[in-house]
């Protein structure tokens, strides 16, 4: 075990979605709204959701195993395992330990960790906390492990078609392809009832749409400041984006991605960053004087600075909406499936190039950080997690539904939500064979999962821990 752990960061990941989903030009069609609201105006093209098989839970212990498997990874290799969701099985029971089953089997108990929770950041804050662990003094050498799991679901109305659902596993060691600089990292945490869940009959967030996506892009313009201060004080030079090569962020729905690649386009011309070009200060000069309130309500300012930005967006973070755009918003799991996006796109031009992440979650916590990245050794290298990932198939292979039939889905889960005494259909034909899914729920609230196995359908059942 190295006294002073070299790149700590991600080694190795795994994505899973459901192969159920919808056109959002289907949706729009059957809600009744005018052409281009969820497309154009959200930016979105299709939309992921759990069936009745599936939940946060199925679709964690399949990306947990999948990466172990396709990694060849020993599970008493795995010494923290840490979940970020905001989708509540359970108020005591973390997710964390129905992933234990995979280990148990292996005698591996021995695995520190628990859930994270708030809103969209909790995967980020799992992450920053199995990092910190390998660079710690408490590190026993072993792997850690994330998981980023969430299904994203709305009340009948206009923001149903900003749901989504995914589950992310990273596996975090030393000497990374995707390599922390962990020096620049800025944070932004307040107070803020945006979007939350108190509620605990329902699923169904409340959420102040027009607050929340100003509490968004105020976090993010502290962050970028903090961050920017931060770096040069580190580094003795200013920031900009021309020192960054690409920029994810956390992906409620693309809309909000362009607004916010062009905000921070806006922070270099306030700020007088070296790297704006002429038309860039024109163009942008008369909003400068603006307060930061009416900046965030001015339109003029969003269409102007989204026209500046446009040719800097489609080369540092078009590469970045693939699966956001394709599965929708998966909470926790939507800035790793925006990177993962990346890799599936670039992954053999980014060995030595910098990317900038921004985490947000309402209520609300946001942090930006910044990743070095090194093609790696096999199997631990960029080009190999983006063939394990396979998202191209991923999305190829999947089963767009009618919308009536998704609405029936969404009645179904609404009404077995936080029910018990119940069995699903247990039809798992459209799930590819490795596939975890949800086969019953007894008396007691114990849930239980069996695995697709080969390409039949006949399945090995899990218990619950027994």
């Amino acid at each position: 075990m190295a006294s002073n752990p070299k790149n700590v960061g991600i080694l190795a990941m795994e994505i899973y979605f459901p192969p159920t989903c919808i056109q959002q030009e289907t949706l729009e069609a059957h809600d009744g709204v005018s052409t281009g609201k969820y497309t154009i105006g959200l930016g979105q093209d299709c939309m992921a959701f759990c069936s009745e098989v599936e939940d946060v839970i199925s679709m964690s212990l399949t990306a947990v195993t999948s990466l172990l498997e396709k990694y060849g990874i020993d599970p008493t290799q795995i010494g923290r395992l840490e979940v970020g969701s905001e989708t509540v099985i359970d108020k005591s029971k973390s997710i964390k330990t129905f992933l234990m089953q995979i280990f148990e089997e292996s005698g591996n108990t021995d695995i520190e960790g628990v859930d994270s929770t708030n809103a969209c950041y909790g995967g980020t804050a799992a992450l920053f906390n199995c990092v910190n662990w390998v660079e710690s003094s408490s590190w026993d050498g072993r792997y850690g492990l994330v998981v980023c799991t969430d299904s994203a679901v709305y009340a009948e109305g206009p923001a149903r078609p900003t749901g989504g659902a995914a589950a992310i596993a990273m596996l975090i060691g030393t000497d990374a392809p995707i390599a922390f600089e962990s020096k620049f990292r800025a944070s932004h945490m307040a107070h803020a009832y945006d979007f939350y869940k108190p509620n605990l009959a329902s699923e169904y967030p409340v959420v102040d749409g027009k607050l929340s996506q100003t509490c968004y892009l105020m976090a993010l313009d502290s962050c970028y400041k903090r961050f920017c201060h931060k770096y040069e004080k580190l580094e003795g030079k200013q920031f900009s984006i021309a020192d960054a090569d690409y920029f994810v962020f956390h992906s409620p729905y693309n809309k909000l991605v362009q607004k916010s690649f062009a905000r921070l386009v806006f922070n270099d011309v306030v700020r007088n960053a070296s790297s704006v070009d002429e038309v860039a200060k024109e163009k942008l000069a008369p909003f400068t004087s603006l307060t930061g309130d009416e900046s965030y309500q001015s339109r003029d300012l969003e269409k102007a600075s989204q026209q500046v930005a446009k040719s800097l967006y489609d080369e540092k973070v078009q590469p970045t909406t693939l699966i956001p755009k394709q599965v929708g918003n998966m909470y926790t799991a939507s800035l790793y499936a925006a990177f993962a996006s990346l890799l599936h796109n670039k992954n053999s031009s980014l060995a030595d190039q910098r990317v900038i992440m921004f985490s947000y979650g309402s209520g609300l916590s946001a942090t930006m950080f910044s990743f070095h990245l090194r093609e790696g050794q096999h199997p631990f290298s960029l080009s190999n997690i983006a063939k394990v990932m396979n998202v191209g198939e991923k999305l190829k292979s999947r089963h767009e539904l009618p919308p009536g039939k998704f609405v029936e889905i969404m009645q179904l889960m609404e009404h077995r939500y936080g029910a018990k005494d119940f069995v699903t259909s247990k039809d798992a034909t459209l799930l590819p064979p490795g596939t975890y899914y949800l086969t019953e729920c007894d008396s007691k609230y114990r849930r239980f999962y069996a695995k697709k196995t080969g390409e039949s359908t006949e399945s090995a059942p899990v218990a619950n821990g027994h």
